[in-house]
């Protein structure tokens, strides 16, 4: 059950969404422009930073405070509805978790202003595989030194803020693991945008690539330091637990949206002299648009329920996620289908939402990887992720 509270913050975010971000959806679409206007009325709202401390000048609010917010928003806009994960989520627990106290200044300052922080994960090569990167950070004097590429940056080009994770390497040249930096695009000399990746869906967010040239950081600009091989990111990974419902929740908020908009069409929609939400089956259709919406609402509440201070469980991070990414698809695609024609043109913004959702099976943990690791907590044990660690396993169980 939601407080009074929330209850209210859901109201808040809901009159936004409807009486702003709705009329400027297909247009961030079409233009695919970031939609600034949006991102000034969300930081005036509260709704950037949400999270964050109070001491900090945040809202103090919780993760489920920040799901209504980001579900109420991607029901009209999924770009929107992403804005409001990362503006909450992400880069953003990471910092205010592992941070000193200068970078929790810091990156609250920027967030509260309006910033979208980036994190720079993925590369051309390393993609699912994230601790193939290899993005380095050499320690030379006082100084690390980063080269590297990285490849489908949510949001490069307009972030300020972005958490880098690179190899480090000491004086000596000896690898020392994974660790994240922190750096202000503006004041950073070595980071580069490159190009825009022509998307699919979520237009109006950039993803594009980022380079490091010869990029000098202080030893300040250290967020996870590496404690022993790859510790800085498994320590990150716990809080992208946390993204991963966002991401869920924006998919979530697609669903919504589309059969929300197919259930009042159904009703005034004619056909054969009825209404055509009077033939069964188009009911058994928005039947199971419903179940598997509130299905996945359960999963997601449930998930940032247990958070307390800390990350989501990694299961049920995962199986939140999976669950409504793939459910978004569905619901989608049959919200289209109810609307007919009407529903493949762009003029009523359900193609758009079909667009949008198809992204959350892929970004944050594909759907297969997150079956990996809900299969490695169900059975207790790591499964290998090499050919070479396959072949091992299935030698030893033919063994016994």
């Amino acid at each position: 059950m939601l407080s009074d509270d929330q209850y209210a913050l859901r109201e808040r975010a809901r009159a936004l969404a409807r009486g702003h971000v709705a009329a400027r959806a297909t247009e961030v679409d079409n233009s695919e422009d970031y939609p600034w206007d949006t991102v000034a009325r969300m930081t005036e709202a509260g709704f950037f930073g949400l999270t964050i401390p109070k001491r900090y000048g945040g809202g103090g609010g919780s993760t489920l405070d920040a799901m209504l917010v980001i579900e109420e928003m991607a029901k009209v806009c999924g770009v929107t509805g992403r804005i409001a994960v990362e503006a909450n989520m992400g880069a953003v627990s990471a910092i205010m978790t592992y941070g000193t106290e200068d970078q929790r200044r810091l990156a609250a300052g920027l967030v509260l202003s309006g910033d979208k922080p980036a994190i720079c994960i993925t590369e051309p090569g390393a993609g699912s595989a994230a601790t193939d990167m290899t993005t380095r950070a050499d320690k030379c004097g006082n100084r690390y030194v980063l080269n590297g590429a990285k490849h489908w940056i949510t949001g490069a080009g307009v972030s300020k803020l972005h958490l880098i994770f690179a190899r480090v390497f000491d004086d000596k040249g000896e690898e020392e693991g994974i660790a994240g930096f922190i750096a202000v695009r503006e004041e950073t000399l070595g980071l580069r945008i490159g190009k825009r990746e022509p998307t699919m869906g979520l237009r109006g967010m950039p993803e594009a690539e980022v380079f490091f040239e010869d990029m000098e950081l202080t030893p300040s600009a250290l967020l996870l330091p590496p404690r022993g091989l790859r510790k800085g990111f498994a320590d990150l990974m716990e809080a992208y637990n946390v993204q991963r419902v966002g991401a869920g929740t924006v998919a979530l908020g697609l669903a919504e949206g589309a059969y929300e908009q197919a259930l009042a069409y159904s009703q005034v929609r004619e056909q054969f002299g009825r209404p055509i939400c009077e033939f069964q089956g188009l009911q058994w259709m928005l039947a199971d648009m419903s179940i598997q919406i509130e299905a996945a609402r359960g999963l997601l509440y449930g998930a940032a329920a247990g958070t307390g201070e800390g990350f989501p469980d990694p299961l049920a991070a995962a199986r939140a996620k999976v669950f409504a990414s793939e459910m978004a698809i569905r619901v989608t695609n049959d919200a289209l289908q109810v609307f007919g024609a009407k529903g493949y043109s762009r003029a009523v913004g359900i193609e758009r939402m079909v667009r949008d959702a198809r992204m959350f099976t892929i970004g944050g943990g594909t759907a297969q990887v997150l079956r990996t690791l809900i299969a490695s907590r169900i059975l207790g044990r790591k499964l290998p992720q090499t050919r070479a660690g396959h072949l091992e396993l299935a030698a030893r169980e033919e063994s016994t």
